[in-house]
């Protein structure tokens, strides 16, 4: 297997999705918390690129065992299983190296925190083995934006804040005596939440203009997904209403002081943002279209993640 062969199977360039929540969660740690440990932050980012690119492979093999449909749609290029000529146990070793590595830094990662992080990446690491694989992917079903949007665009930033700050109680999870007790700040899980919501809407709906684009596809390959269900003009209305949710969580932690004033930066980028909708309204394809979803993840959530780098500079 080549670099070149290897980086297209795991979709190197799709991993933007998992480093900026990544930072955002890092960043928004140092800021409100004024805290940052080097060591849990490298464990983390090895062990989050390697689950995300594994999961990745999955779908690409999975795509590669399962597709009935297998030309007339660009499979031959954007399948890296038939573009790359790659064996099934080339793409499978590959598969479990980087599945061990995930394993074995994220239980570096929790013997230097707690059982908190522990717990989450066991959950994290299910849900993105079950993404792709299994007799029904989540990716196969309805819930594929639910999933993705919920456990990249929060669940990231929030191991990624914890990490830094696991002996603050803003969580802590305790086992006594074959009893589980749950100690939680509500208040710092509010700003969590509201911190990660642009990432988890701009993720949610790469996934869901994916399905869009694929609607004949993927009934003719059996993948039901959401936009299937609810049909393209609801699903339509979603994508755009989750655009509009993450806009309206940026302006709420203004207006609470829990974001740094220059992160209103990133309301500008509404008119862009906007933009691609009105582009993607007017024509789903895969091809010319999809491509808007990619960029109004990265427009919207990198300006916040730089802005925020930028607080902290000022700071």
């Amino acid at each position: 297997m080549t670099i070149d062969s290897f980086l297209k199977l795991v979709e190197i360039q799709t991993k933007v999705a998992s480093i900026i929540p990544f930072l955002l969660g890092t960043f928004y740690a140092v800021y409100r918390f004024d805290t940052f440990n080097l060591k849990n932050f490298l464990l983390m980012l090895v062990s989050l690129l390697c689950i995300d690119m594994a999961t990745t492979a999955i779908n690409n093999y999975q795509d590669f065992k399962k597709a009935k449909k297998k030309h007339g749609y660009g499979y031959e290029s954007h399948n890296a299983m038939v573009s790359h000529n790659l064996k099934e146990s080339t793409a499978l070793a590959v598969i479990f190296i980087l599945l061990g590595t995930a394993i074995v830094f994220g239980l570096l990662l929790f013997l230097n925190t707690n059982i908190t992080v522990l717990i989450l990446g066991v959950v994290s690491f299910g849900i993105g083995v079950l993404y792709s694989f299994g007799p029904i992917p989540i990716s196969r079903t309805p819930f594929g934006e639910i999933f993705s949007g919920g456990f990249m665009g929060f669940i990231i930033p929030f191991i990624a804040i914890y990490i830094h700050v696991f002996d603050l109680n803003v969580v802590n999870i305790a086992f006594d005596g074959g009893r589980i007790s749950l100690d939680m700040n509500l208040l710092e899980m509010l700003f969590i939440f509201l911190i990660s919501l642009p990432s988890t809407v701009g993720i949610s709906n790469i996934m869901l203009a994916n399905n869009i684009c694929d609607i004949e596809d993927d009934i003719e390959n059996k993948r039901y997904t959401l936009p299937i269900f609810i049909g393209k003009n609801s699903s339509l209305k979603i994508f755009r209403a989750l655009y509009y949710i993450g806009y309206i969580a940026l302006i709420i932690l203004l207006v609470l002081g829990v974001a740094p004033l220059v992160t209103a930066i990133t309301l500008v980028t509404f008119v862009l943002v906007n933009k691609h909708i009105k582009i993607f309204y007017e024509k789903q394809s895969k091809k010319d279209t999809f491509i808007v979803a990619v960029k109004n993840f990265v427009v919207m959530n990198m300006t916040f993640v730089v802005t925020f780098a930028v607080a902290l500079i000022i700071k």
